[in-house]
């Protein structure tokens, strides 16, 4: 486990109990989004309530960000340290249509918008749909 996971929440402004520190682990050892469920089967003995209330204090806190990639359930990633979650920091995700992973491309942006005048941008949500390295092989 992450020695700095008490550190990285408090800076966040979120007290580290010991499930939101089990939950960061869970989210810091994945290489991609992850639904509830999976953040569950990860876990022992877990409540399904604590664990979404977690995750929405870490998003209320900007520690992760939330993905609807179409598949019918929410995904939960880590942001950068530096995140602010506007939508300079938002990126791609790409959902392998035959594994059903979800992957956050970091270095992809999301195309620029400019929103017309009296609109305010809250959260934006772009998903490529394809096969991933993994299953092309």
């Amino acid at each position: 486990m992450d020695n700095n996971i008490e550190e990285k929440l408090e800076q966040r402004g979120i007290k580290p109990t010991a499930m939101r520190i089990l939950v960061y682990d869970v989210l810091h050892r994945q290489k991609k989004a992850v639904s509830l469920v999976e953040i569950e089967n990860q876990m022992k003995h877990v409540d399904r309530s604590t664990v979404f209330r977690t995750l929405k204090t870490f998003q209320d806190h900007l520690l992760i960000h939330s993905v609807d990639d179409g598949s019918g359930a929410v995904k939960y990633a880590l942001c950068d340290d530096d995140c602010t979650c506007t939508i300079d920091d938002q990126h791609i995700h790409f959902l392998c249509t035959v594994c059903g992973q979800t992957y956050c491309l970091k270095d992809l942006p999301i195309p620029h918008l400019d929103l017309p005048e009296g609109f305010t941008f809250e959260s934006a949500n772009f998903v490529v749909k394809g096969i991933c390295a993994e299953c092309k092989r």
